[in-house]
């Protein structure tokens, strides 16, 4: 048989619960701190930014976490999502390995963001919350949380990377459909906005300065909210739901990864997919290769430091121990606008500062050039971030194919590219650059971290 492979599960096989990683750490993470005590913080220096119930996820060490009713209807319309079986990419590369990808690109905003979004407008809902703020780079993650206010009756506003609020008008586009205030940042709007434009009035921006637009929007008014679409703790652990998923599927093909794959900007589908089966690791169960693949240009985990850090620009998130390129750190304009983010998430830093899990990085035409091979071979155009997954699985089928050992790749394409096609076009016409990664910026940024004591009991 040469055709691709579906499986996937009756939405009765959906999952309960999500899986909380922190139940099973080696060790415990360093405290989130207090910006201005540095401090652990407290549920109530989080309550200005969010509801009550996912501050409770955020601190949790609880192994199961239920889904709520609500949030599993929701699911419903496209979960399970599907799981394949790469043959006709496995021919192609001529390759002894056996490659299955979970495909999130079916929900409705074309992407594995709505995981998590439908389960914070659930809970900010709940609350009696009336209007969320958020930050958005390429747009998947605005679209989502667009998408999930117009279910719940949320009031949504999107701060957008400026870069990617020009390169990708048709996600502005989707948000405003549903109802979304999307904005360019920096803006006018708020005096994080202002700041920067003073200083830097052609910026691009970055992630760190639309978060900081976003937190601050929030913090003006008490029928507020903020949400984030990655990097947190709730964030990734509303994700497993992929994971959990892939678990069953794989089980349906009477198989199992050794390898698995996802990209990393702030780090929550590679968490998604990869954090249930790191889980079974880390109880006594079978040992596997985690491999998370991000921008060159943009490169955290692979040459940034593993300190205390602001997740934003404008210094109003509490401090996180995370790699970090320094929060100042603008990244270049690359097209993978959703890896464009110069900290990753604090619980995939510290499982990859134990060495369980294993950075790499690409550059941007070497990505879109796998990501053509990808869907010339199984159908579907990946989104710009999601390319990067699939380089790597292909770098590791191609090393299978040298070696001749069979083994068992999976990874998560966390997205599709149907609102990406100017840079695939850019990318055809010769016109994309791979964009240098400014070491030089990264060293001025890291030199201003901020001045953080080691976690009790660890040497400085």
């Amino acid at each position: 048989m040469t055709d691709t492979v579906k499986f996937l599960l009756d939405e009765s096989r959906l999952p309960r619960h999500w899986y909380n990683i922190n139940a099973d750490l080696p060790e415990p993470m360093a405290p989130v701190l207090h910006p201005g005590t540095h401090r652990p913080v407290t549920p109530d220096d989080l309550a200005p930014l969010f509801p009550h119930g996912v501050i409770e996820q955020e601190m949790s060490t609880e192994r199961e976490i239920d889904i709520p009713e609500p949030v599993r209807t929701a699911y419903r319309q496209w979960r399970p999502s599907p799981l394949y079986r790469a043959r006709r990419l496995e021919n192609a590369l001529g390759t002894p390995a056996r490659i299955y990808y979970k495909y999130e690109g079916v929900s409705p905003a074309g992407s594995h963001k709505p995981n998590t979004a439908v389960a914070q407008a659930f809970y900010n809902h709940r609350e009696g919350v009336r209007r969320i703020t958020t930050e958005t780079g390429a747009g998947q993650w605005g679209s989502s949380l667009a998408l999930a206010g117009a279910m719940f009756g949320i009031d949504i506003s999107v701060y957008m990377v400026k870069v990617s609020f020009w390169q990708k008008p048709y996600r502005r586009a989707f948000m405003e459909s549903f109802g979304a205030e999307c904005i360019a940042s920096p803006s006018d709007t708020t005096a994080a906005g202002r700041a920067v434009l003073a200083e830097h009035p052609d910026s691009t921006g970055s992630l760190g300065i639309a978060i900081s637009e976003a937190v601050e929007m929030a913090a003006q008014r008490e029928d507020t909210r903020y949400a984030l679409g990655s990097v947190l703790n709730h964030v990734l652990l509303h994700q497993t739901v992929t994971g959990l998923e892939a678990r069953e599927q794989m089980a349906m093909a009477d198989d199992d990864p050794d390898v698995i794959i996802g990209c990393t900007g702030g780090g929550s589908n590679f968490a998604g997919l990869a954090f249930p089966y790191l889980g079974e690791q880390l109880r006594g169960g079978r040992q596997r290769q985690f491999i998370a693949v991000e921008p060159a240009a943009c490169p955290t985990l692979t040459k940034g430091r593993f300190a205390y850090d602001f997740g934003d620009t404008g210094h109003l998130t509490p401090l996180t121990r995370m790699h970090t390129l320094g929060s100042s750190f603008v990244p270049p304009g690359f097209h993978a606008g959703g890896l464009r983010y110069h900290g990753m998430a604090p619980q995939i830093s510290h499982l990859t500062h134990l060495g369980y899990i294993r950075p790499r990085a690409y550059n941007q035409l070497e990505c879109f050039a796998a990501g053509l091979e990808f869907a010339r071979a199984e159908g579907i155009i990946p989104a710009p971030e999601a390319n990067h997954a699939v380089k790597a699985a292909m770098d590791e089928a191609v090393r299978c194919r040298e070696s001749g050992e069979s083994r068992v790749i999976l990874f998560n394409l966390c997205g599709h590219g149907n609102f990406d096609m100017q840079a695939y076009t850019d990318y055809l016409a010769g016109e994309l650059r791979d964009q240098a990664y400014a070491e030089d910026e990264a060293s001025m940024a890291l030199a201003g971290l901020p001045t953080v004591g080691p976690p009790a009991g660890e040497q400085p």
